[in-house]
């Protein structure tokens, strides 16, 4: 009985193989198995090391040490030969042995190399697992550790080796630095944490139905990893969702978010308020463009107790002015709730359109978007790769420039003091235009560079150095609480401080801008591209940010700033449109072009003007560092924790 179902599977085994080798003929592909010495060269190994019996997952064994077996292998470990030979004989005499003694559990003896294995002894018993679609198989293995090289394959294999350790794991791989460490913080585990066998077969088993799932949806053939997708999935989903019978259905939703990390993070910036749609049909007819809104307002704080929300309070007063009986608002605080639960009971109670103000409540907004794809989430963050949830942000480098250049008017030597707040995307175009506005109007000027994210007192340290004018942080709203903390001013010879000018953000003019493209249909023309986030980026032409000033500036001065702000909002002035050098000497720009939103928003260079540095991670305050884990400039660099599950 045995031995005729041990011939069955041969036959079938040998279709398989016959099948692979014709498709490999066709397209010209080597058609047998590889060999290890056909990938690796031995002048290439830094070390070879005896890591024992291993699980080893059956769809990374690619080859053979040696070509000793000839044509007998198809590439795929399906048999060639016919079932009358002696190879023939002894592959179903070893398929009727293990139908009889319940399964193949003698170890094969292999190589390892780069996530790969190799077969010294063995074959037979990897074909007849194999052919029965086994997912893994035991084997003594001795792992080649390629040498370290700026290659980046090799260097996330150097990243994967400790998480092996760790693990104990082979079956779970990724395509990106960074994201071993990333798995280990999102399962919860401190990076020092050495697997249990009960955690090791509990993630086993989620991963490998998890994996079912991608390759069932991933019918676009996106090349990446179900790894890369399991991170994107743990983005949305506890990682006790792995045991759920809803994984096909959770990574449906999810899918959206995964095809755009498979298209490299795509992210258009919408740098202007939309266009009204143009006439056609559909605008006449007036489907897909409501008539009312619900609109929910979800804040992380009290405005009693926060400027940044007090300002956003400001901008939901300023819509609820302009658009009237159009629309209905309701306004959540989540400080001492959970902000999904917040979320879910803003829509619960209809919201349509949903701003969360602050950007911790990424997670959060993600979650909803993708239980609840018919409401329209905003979170205001920069520069974030998720398609259900739109961020937005301010342009605040163009009111830099203008208070740049206000402070080399009034500064009285060319040393100018600058404080920033923290090292994230965005923030060095600010500290870069504002330079450029000051070395206008004072050639010579030197930028001191200091951050509020870091120990000390940035403002007594600048004033120390004897500079004359600081620019602190921007101000929240429109009436700033000036000196010491907000905008820019002048330190007189008694140490009094003298307001100059401060960038300010007008959140209801965003508010009105977005709620009146969904009123007019501008909202679904943006997002044209499925495989990419939209990120509001809207400057001074759109009302969003603009400088306030003191209105006993010098009448110079102050016709200054306006010239300067109508070359803003009009496109005549790009303050990044000329020869700029960085601190290293690299020229960044030549001076013939403009700069795309793209690498103004990244910018990760300061100017030889400026003095100073962009401080590392672990050099900030650990209040700072969770917005910097967010929103940083080199945020995927950053060790995650198991708190951190966001990026």
């Amino acid at each position: 009985m045995n031995r005729q179902a041990a011939l069955n599977q041969y036959m079938y085994a040998l279709k398989l193989g016959q099948k692979y080798y014709r498709e490999c003929v066709v397209r010209g592909k080597y058609p047998y198995q590889q060999t290890l010495n056909d990938v690796f060269n031995e002048n290439l190994a830094a070390a070879k090391v005896n890591i024992g019996l291993v699980d080893i997952p059956m769809e990374q064994i690619v080859g053979t040490t040696t070509n000793a077996r000839g044509n007998a292998f198809a590439g795929n470990f399906m048999p060639l030969l016919h079932e009358d030979t002696e190879f023939g004989s002894k592959w179903i005499a070893l398929c009727a042995a293990h139908l009889e003694a319940g399964g193949i559990s003698d170890p094969i003896i292999c190589y390892e190399y780069m996530g790969r294995f190799y077969v010294t002894e063995g074959n037979k018993r990897v074909s007849v697992l194999k052919s029965y679609d086994a997912p893994s198989i035991p084997g003594n293995v001795t792992r080649i550790i390629p040498t370290w090289s700026e290659d980046e394959a090799v260097q996330l294999y150097y990243e994967f080796m400790p998480f092996y350790d760790l693990s104990g794991l082979y079956d779970v791989t990724f395509s990106c630095r960074g994201s071993y460490a990333k798995l280990q913080a999102r399962l919860g585990f401190e990076p020092d944490h050495v697997w249990t066998k009960e955690e090791r077969s509990e993630f086993l088993y989620g991963f490998r139905r998890f994996k079912e799932a991608f390759e069932k949806l991933n019918t676009e053939k996106l090349h990446i990893t179900p790894g890369d997708a399991l991170l994107v999935w743990l983005q949305m989903n506890p990682v006790e969702d792995l045991q759920s019978t809803d994984l096909h259905k959770s990574l449906t939703a999810a899918w959206p978010d995964v095809r755009i990390f498979a298209n490299g993070s795509a992210i258009a910036v919408s740098t202007e308020p939309q266009a009204e749609e143009k006439p056609g049909l559909t605008r006449i007819l007036g489907i897909g463009r409501p008539s009312h809104l619900n609109v929910a307002f979800v804040h992380a704080l009290d405005p009693a107790q926060s400027s940044w929300t007090a300002a956003h309070e400001s901008g939901r007063k300023q819509l609820e002015s302009a658009m009237g009986d159009r629309i209905s608002v309701k306004t959540y605080i989540c400080e001492q709730e959970d902000p999904y639960a917040t979320m879910e009971r803003a829509v619960e109670e209809g919201a349509q359109v949903l701003f969360a103000t602050t950007p911790p409540l990424i997670a959060a907004c993600r979650q909803i978007a993708a239980r609840y794809p018919q409401v329209k989430v905003l979170n205001c963050s920069v520069s974030m790769p998720y398609s259900g949830v739109r961020t937005y942000y301010g342009r605040m480098y163009e009111a830099k420039f203008i208070t740049g250049a206000i402070a080399g008017a009034m500064a009285d030597g060319d040393r100018i003091g600058y404080v920033a707040n923290y090292p994230i995307i965005g923030t060095i175009a600010s500290i870069n235009a504002f330079t450029l506005g000051a070395r206008m109007i004072r050639p010579k000027a030197k930028i001191l560079l200091r951050w509020s994210c870091l120990p000390g007192n940035p403002v007594h340290s600048l004033m120390e150095d004897g500079v004359s004018v600081v620019s602190n942080r921007e101000a929240a709203t429109e009436d700033p609480y000036w000196a010491w903390e907000w905008g820019t001013y002048k330190v007189e010879s008694n140490g009094n401080l003298l307001p100059l000018s401060s960038p300010v953000w007008n959140w209801g003019k965003f508010y009105e801008g977005v709620v009146q493209t969904i009123f007019d249909g501008g909202w679904n023309m943006l997002n044209a591209k499925e495989a990419q986030a939209i990120n509001y980026w809207w400057g001074m032409s759109s009302g969003v940010i603009d400088v306030t000033l003191n209105p006993n500036l010098p009448e110079g001065t102050r016709q200054l700033a306006q010239i300067l702000r109508h070359g803003l909002v009009s496109g005549a002035i790009d303050p990044f449109r000329a020869k700029l050098v960085d601190q290293n000497g690299e020229i960044r720009n030549d001076g013939e072009r403009s700069f795309v939103a793209e690498e103004v928003m990244n910018m990760d260079w300061l100017l030889s003007s400026v003095e100073g540095s962009i401080p590392n991670f672990d050099e900030l305050l650990p209040v700072s560092q969770e917005l910097v884990r967010l929103l940083g400039l080199k945020r995927n660099e950053i060790q995650p924790t198991p708190e951190e599950v966001i990026l």
